[in-house]
């Protein structure tokens, strides 16, 4: 010690210390980064130490007071350091530094690469890139604004020519009031020759007016008319004549009908054939004294009786079909999947319908010579509908005002009329197209009004899109040479068309379409 009480300090000592501080020192400030991103870790709490704290106060809530926190000094002291961050203890030496730092390194977030200073000419390249991108992507929205122009011209121009070409198709009223007269003249005559003068047909009800004249979907001229003339039967047993329950023989059950004279043996059945046979004498025996008219010959399988008047230099055409109505009988079981117009005219009007009597015609196909359970073809029957389908022709809308003076008009018709024109000319071009009628358009027609059944889905100023739309359709019913009866399901109405021949008919509907159908212009 010192004179003065204090105690003596070598100066070996002294260098030593003050080399271990500065040592120390540096070792600290070369650690100042992990040091600070651990202190800055610790700001949030990762999830061991999240999962740690959770246990420390689960132990404390366990062992309260002394002996809690003398447990849980123990536990801490024991457990190992989180490896998501450094340890608390401040490094002391520079190998503990360098570990330290990897650690630190390893549980640390990735640093923020410096960003250099772009040059003047790096700055001009990116802006004239993205000046370039720029502008391609503002020719490219040009571009398309423009195709989307010539899209709606287009459809414009082309929603002009099919209105020019129902405006062609259009009946003018001056000749359609003049051939009704005619007809409705002959009609009169032939049903009071029926009422009045036959044995068999004396209790004909009223005709029927049927066919595209009546349902407002003649096109070009009133050229063609179909009356039915109805003989009523009580009481019938009908059994499908075919698989697909389109043809039936029919026999007689109880109650009287004149008709019971044709009836065959003790199986009371009703021949078409005879039955027809009879009705085609007493027609022409009615129409003898009516001035300019003539009968066509006989066809086969065909159920009319035509008859061709002169009006006014034109040639009309009258079919008069005989038909049975059975009034007393529910409709048969075939039709049970058919008419599915719940969606589209309500399932109120299709019960409606299913009330009303059906139809039968004589009409067969194949050969009339072949037999099936005793009953030839030539005497089978076809069921008909026709009345029905006038009625939702004629009364075709989603809503009860479609098409009516103070409703909003659709383009259903016009559809309808545009494939019956287009059908007739691609016929009038190719002859093997003969099979191909305008009952399979219609049929067309339903099934796509059940599918697209809102009026706004036929609006009268969409009619080129829709009209596209029924064309795709009948296109794909071509294709796969399926089209089903609009009310008996099991009946393909293209299964006696030839695969090749619906094929290509398909594809001439098709080239016409995308063409803007040039032949509505020949």
């Amino acid at each position: 010690m010192s004179g003065r009480g204090r105690p003596r300090t070598a100066k070996g000592s002294e260098s030593k210390l003050a080399n271990g501080t500065q040592t120390a020192k540096r070792d600290v400030t070369s650690t100042s980064g992990c040091t600070r991103k651990a202190k800055a870790e610790e700001k949030e709490p990762t999830c061991n130490e999240q999962a740690a704290k959770k246990r420390d106060t689960q132990t404390q809530e366990k062992i309260p007071g002394e002996k809690g926190a003398e447990l849980l000094k123990k536990t801490r002291q024991k457990r190992p350091p989180c490896r998501d961050r450094p340890p608390d203890v401040e490094p002391t030496t520079g190998a503990q530094v360098q570990h330290d730092a990897s650690d630190s390194t390893r549980g640390a977030r990735p640093k923020t690469k410096a960003v250099r200073a772009k040059s003047p000419e790096e700055e001009v390249v990116e802006v004239n890139d993205s000046e370039t991108r720029n502008g391609k992507g503002a020719m490219k929205q040009l571009s398309l604004e423009e195709d989307n122009k010539a899209d709606a011209a287009r459809k414009r121009e082309l929603s002009k020519s099919l209105n020019a070409t129902l405006d062609t198709l259009k009946i003018r009223m001056r000749e359609k009031s003049k051939a009704s007269e005619v007809i409705n003249r002959i009609e009169e005559v032939i049903l009071e020759h029926l009422k009045s003068k036959t044995l068999f047909f004396k209790q004909v009800l009223k005709p029927l007016h049927t066919g595209s004249y009546y349902e407002n979907l003649k096109i070009s001229n009133p050229d063609e008319f179909d009356i039915m003339f109805p003989i009523p039967v009580p009481r019938v047993d009908i059994e499908p004549f075919s698989d697909d329950g389109a043809f039936y023989s029919v026999s007689l059950k109880r109650g009287y009908t004149p008709l019971k004279h044709f009836t065959v043996s003790e199986s009371q059945l009703l021949p078409a054939s005879e039955i027809l046979q009879e009705f085609r004498k007493e027609v022409i025996k009615s129409i003898k004294e009516f001035p300019g008219v003539d009968i066509d010959k006989k066809k086969k399988g065909c159920p009319a009786v035509t008859l061709n008047v002169e009006v006014d230099s034109s040639r009309i055409s009258l079919d008069i079909v005989l038909c049975l109505v059975v009034v007393k009988s529910s409709w048969p079981s075939f039709t049970k999947d058919g008419l599915k117009i719940e969606g589209w005219l309500s399932r109120k009007v299709k019960n409606k319908y299913k009330y009303v009597p059906y139809y039968l015609v004589p009409k067969y196909e194949g050969k009339g010579t072949e037999e099936i359970n005793g009953v030839l073809a030539k005497d089978a029957w076809r069921i008909s509908f026709s009345h029905v389908e006038k009625d939702i022709l004629n009364n075709h809308g989603s809503e009860k005002t479609c098409c009516e003076k103070d409703g909003a008009r659709c383009c259903r018709k016009d559809c309808l009329k545009l494939l019956k024109h287009l059908l007739s000319l691609l016929k009038e071009q190719d002859k093997s197209f003969d099979k191909f009628c305008s009952y399979h358009a219609k049929t067309t027609l339903l099934h796509a009004c059940c599918s697209r059944n809102k009026d706004s889905q036929w609006a009268a100023a969409d009619l080129s899109p829709c009209f596209d739309q029924l064309l795709k359709d009948f296109e794909d019913h071509l294709e796969r040479q399926k089209l089903n009866n609009f009310f008996i399901p099991a009946q393909n109405l293209l299964a006696r068309c030839t695969k090749k021949s619906c094929k290509s008919l398909a594809l001439l509907i098709k080239e016409q379409r995308e063409e803007g159908f040039p032949i509505f212009s020949l």
